[in-house]
């Protein structure tokens, strides 16, 4: 592995772990600001957490960490040294946001002020629950997990179809179900499932439209210059194609190109610093598997 090689794959790491860091910052918030106020639950590791904090007044980050042990075994054995580095990491890092945030928002009293004013439950509900949601899907985007129930959706991700949020939505709704048992309150479970809910449908827009896929078909008479680049700048493989321009007969190169969707720009940019003239289709594709792609789960 060259120089070059090395220092890529090291930019890519850090900006993994910093974006994972940022998801954990968010998903921590959304806790800290609106649910836990509000005593609000929800599911996995973390609403079991709340819960215990509910009943007996330990602090969420507590019950969070020490459960969290347990399931980072499994994710050794199955998920891979790499995934469990994440793991650990984020599974620390949290528990410091939970227990910073909390430090921060608690008045002289103690208490974790209400911020949307009292009465303001379901809204409080929502904000939270976008938050975490964002914050869960950035974390998952850059192969980490918030650990808990998360490495158990990872788990059956990595070998059925079955997205992550709609993984995560199963495992919540025996959790949320049980608060009635313990609180005998339908409004706590009713939010509790709005709660998880909005969780799985923002984990799921946000990972499927960073992960959407385009295709581009580019004519150009820099062909090769445009193929360098791509692969060189882009880090995307292309596929010539023979073709002939109907109008004029002539023989033409066609460029096929399949990437990302939040790389489309910068492939407009390039083509058009290299070849202002060039012809350039673009169009959405339903799902691309392969090398650099998403693997097939049959």
């Amino acid at each position: 592995m060259d120089l070059k090689t090395k220092t890529s794959l090291m930019r890519q790491e850090v900006n993994d772990y910093l974006v994972i860091t940022f998801g954990l910052l968010l998903y921590a918030l959304g806790w800290t600001a609106f649910l836990l106020p509000y005593q609000i639950s929800t599911g996995g590791l973390t609403g079991i957490s709340a819960i215990v904090y509910y009943l007996t007044d330990i602090e969420l980050q507590n019950t969070y960490f020490a459960v969290n042990l347990i399931f980072l075994i499994v994710a050794v054995k199955i998920l891979g040294f790499k995934f469990c580095i994440k793991t650990i990491y984020a599974v620390f890092a949290l528990t410091f946001f939970l227990w910073g945030l909390q430090r921060v928002l608690r008045d002289d009293a103690g208490v974790l002020p209400q911020l949307l004013g009292e009465g303001q439950d379901f809204m409080a509900c929502l904000l939270g629950a976008a938050l975490c949601g964002f914050g869960m899907a950035q974390v998952f985007l850059h192969r980490g997990s918030t650990g808990g129930t998360d490495i158990i959706a990872a788990i059956v991700n990595k070998y059925k179809n079955v997205t992550m949020g709609r993984m995560i939505l199963y495992c919540d709704i025996f959790i949320i179900t049980s608060c009635y048992f313990l609180f005998h309150d339908w409004k706590r479970v009713l939010f509790g499932f709005v709660t998880m809910v909005v969780i799985s449908v923002v984990i799921d827009y946000v990972m499927n439209y960073v992960q959407q896929s385009v295709q581009f078909f580019i004519i150009s008479k820099k062909y090769d210059q445009i193929c360098k680049a791509i692969i060189e700048d882009i880090d995307r493989g292309a596929t010539l194609i023979d073709g002939t321009g109907c109008y004029s007969g002539k023989p033409v190169k066609i460029i096929m190109v399949l990437a990302k969707r939040h790389q489309s720009v910068d492939i407009f940019r390039l083509v058009k610093a290299i070849d202002p003239d060039a012809f350039i289709s673009q169009s959405k594709v339903a799902g691309v598997f392969g090398e650099g792609f998403d693997s097939i789960k049959v």
